[in-house]
């Protein structure tokens, strides 16, 4: 795994220097990982899902951009935002569970883990770290997901869902769920995230936030807050490790 030397701009959160290779700051005792765009680039998929959904139950063609502004916030904003964008009524279970037949279906073979996932996993548990998932999206989503990039439930310490929380990101309930699961304050937790509502949820919650730019574009992502950027985690910008 490289460690970038590109930077936001700012020093962001201060740590220690560690040992030798990668360390995340001593500041920190665990790391919240969002799932889409950051475990896997499930985005193209989930779209394509969608878009099928919406010829198939509702005999309409809806363009992939309809959905980037409700990106990271959950299916039922993703779906419902587009349907209201075009004067549809969902029947919003029915609808999402179709989408989400759809989705299972295509991402079989084709859904891969990002570069530099299961090296950064690695490393943070050799060095002590508690992990989590907090993904907007429905358990069954994120099921299929972990299932398919080979990263198991048992991977992490804590997995919360879009249905475990009433409100959904930019709202700071999923990452202060995700650090009380792991029984640390939200200050001691790094959340890695791709999309501005993320990291906004993030930043609300108190937490220090790594913005990757696998769906989303560097200056969206600081001016939301991301106190770091990098491509993937394969590239942990230098000043974030400590």
């Amino acid at each position: 795994m490289n460690v970038s030397n590109a930077s936001n701009g700012s020093n962001g959160p201060s740590g220690s220097n560690g040992s030798n290779g990668l360390k995340i700051s001593s500041r920190f005792d665990g790391v919240i990982f969002d799932m889409d765009g950051v475990l896997c680039d499930s985005e193209p998929f989930i779209c394509e899902a969608a878009r099928a959904m919406f010829r198939e139950r509702h005999g309409l063609t809806v363009a992939a951009a309809d959905f980037v502004p409700f990106v990271g916030a959950g299916e039922n904003r993703y779906l419902g935002g587009v349907a209201q964008q075009y004067g549809v009524t969902l029947d919003l279970e029915r609808d999402k569970a179709r989408t989400y037949a759809i989705y299972l279906e295509i991402i079989q073979g084709r859904l891969e883990p990002l570069e530099g996932v299961r090296e950064f996993i690695a490393d943070c548990r050799r060095r002590g770290l508690k992990l989590a998932v907090a993904s907007s999206a429905d358990r069954t989503k994120v099921d299929g997901n972990l299932r398919q990039i080979g990263l198991p439930w048992a991977t992490f310490d804590a997995v919360v869902n879009g249905l475990d929380v009433v409100h959904k990101k930019p709202a700071p309930d999923i990452f202060l769920l995700a650090a009380s699961k792991l029984d640390l304050r939200p200050s001691r937790c790094v959340v890695v995230e791709d999309a501005p509502n993320g990291v906004q949820a993030a930043k609300t919650a108190g937490a220090a936030c790594l913005g990757l730019t696998t769906s989303f574009a560097a200056d969206e992502l600081r001016q939301h807050g991301a106190d770091w950027i990098a491509p993937t985690l394969a590239h942990v910008p230098a000043e974030m490790l400590g």
